[in-house]
């Protein structure tokens, strides 16, 4: 027997086909579009701005009711199980088919259909539904009471039993809040909502979940870098979330801008202020090559230790390539500057690319020579530049690298970044005054 694309004797229907609504559906919907209809037509350039201050916000109330509604459908969709039209295992599946949602998507709205149908979360719905909350408001809502365990464990080892009334009381207050916040001030007030409906089991659950969501980060922490082959490396990874902040705070301080010269926040096309996402990221390289290796753990007897391989003639003119020891090409000057500042070794190699010389790793200068440096120069040595002494760079007058200069007070200074980056310039000439500044003059 072979059935048709399209067989309403056989209950199937090829998919997308609009299935033909009742006079009454049909009545409601059609009401509906030329409501929509209606409001798009609206000239918004002639409507004063009470008028569009009412309309943006009926919409966005408008955009909760329809999605209500989707969600209520949706879970009577689910329970006559019409995905079975094409053979979905999920109804989700089937609606995102039909209607180019994402199945992420029909899949959370479908959930939340069910949960109205629950008697703890009818009112969420009904509010939902009469406008009154967004829609990210809702799934708050009912994720924070449904994360309310059925018993908890207080601290002199009594077991308390939660109860439906105190769920009830946790929606409700949710509810409260909602009108007047969003749904992230709703997501922290429910993470801790006992503490406001059964204070005497609040602080406990709070103790459990914490140590639950420490565990689980600690367990579920990860990163991966991938180098594209064209300079960059890319990378994701998840941090316990204080160990998320530590970093949030190290990169701020480096990208703050009371330690850059407004030049360097600056796009040098535009002139435009660089987004923060690429400052920060900026931040994170320093942080990187500031780390100091001989910190680290020991592999094999050294330090986790980045060594860089380049010939003589790149180490004294800057000009050229080196390779990393995982072949990865960097340019000679960044090498150079590097190996001055970072945790880096050069491996220096003569014209048949034997080693001449592999340099020594402790080229940072020790928390003392620091301190003498801080007190002698008081800040960035550069001529006209004011940068304060934590936002500089120790820097070796005599290069580490080309000069084999010593790590100590006599041959060293500070400069800020952009001043540091300056100095390891080809392009550029440094200059010592007798006051100790630098100043810096473009070769011809």
């Amino acid at each position: 027997m072979s059935i048709s694309a399209s067989d309403p004797q056989h209950g199937w229907r090829a998919p997308g086909t609009d299935p033909v609504a009742s006079p009454v559906v049909a009545g409601v919907l059609a009401r509906v579009g030329e409501a929509l209809d209606e409001l798009g037509s609206l000239s918004l350039g002639a409507l004063s701005d009470p008028d569009v201050i009412r309309v943006l916000e009926a919409a966005t109330s408008a955009v909760g009711r329809v999605t209500a509604q989707a969600c209520r459908v949706s879970a009577e969709a689910d329970r006559r199980r019409l995905g079975d039209e094409i053979g979905a295992r999920h109804t989700h599946q089937w609606w995102a088919r039909r209607t180019r949602l994402t199945r992420g998507e029909a899949a959370r709205l479908v959930r939340l259909g069910r949960s109205f149908e629950e008697d703890v979360h009818a009112p969420v719905g009904a509010a939902l539904a009469a406008g009154d909350l967004r829609v990210d408001q809702a799934q708050v809502i009912v994720a924070a009471v449904d994360s309310i365990p059925d018993e908890v464990e207080t601290p002199d080892g009594q077991v308390r039993h939660i109860d439906a009334d105190i769920r009830a009381q946790a929606r409700d207050h949710l509810l409260k809040v909602a009108a007047d916040h969003d749904a992230k001030v709703l997501r922290r007030v429910g993470k801790r909502i006992l503490d406001v409906v059964a204070p005497e089991v609040g602080e406990a659950l709070e103790q459990q979940l914490l140590e639950r969501e420490a565990q689980n980060a600690a367990a579920t922490a990860f990163l991966k870098l991938h180098d594209d082959g064209h300079g960059k490396t890319w990378g994701r990874f998840s941090l316990p979330a204080h160990q998320g902040a530590a970093l949030k705070l190290a990169l701020h301080a480096i990208a703050n801008p009371a330690r850059h010269d407004h030049d360097e926040l600056k796009d040098a096309k535009t002139g435009e202020w660089r987004p923060t996402p690429q400052r920060l990221g900026q931040a994170f390289g320093e942080f990187i090559e500031r780390y100091p290796a001989d910190q680290l753990p020991q592999t094999a007897g050294v330090n986790a230790t980045v060594v860089i391989t380049l010939d003589l003639k790149a180490l004294h003119t800057g000009l050229g390539a080196a390779t990393l020891g995982n072949g990865d090409r960097i340019s000679a000057s960044t090498a150079r500057r590097l190996a001055c500042e970072a945790g880096i070794i050069p491996l220096v190699l003569g014209g048949k690319s034997m080693p001449l010389d592999v340099g020594r790793s402790k080229r940072f200068h020790t928390r003392y020579q620091r301190i003498a440096l801080t007190v002698r120069d008081k800040g960035c040595t550069a001529e006209g530049c004011d940068m304060p002494p934590d936002a500089c760079h120790a820097h070796h007058d005599l290069e580490w690298t080309a000069d084999h200069g010593p790590t100590n007070v006599d041959t060293g200074r500070l400069l800020c970044p952009h001043h540091h980056r300056r100095a390891h310039d080809p392009r550029y000439e440094t200059r010592t005054g007798p006051d100790n500044k630098v100043s810096f003059h473009r070769r011809t």
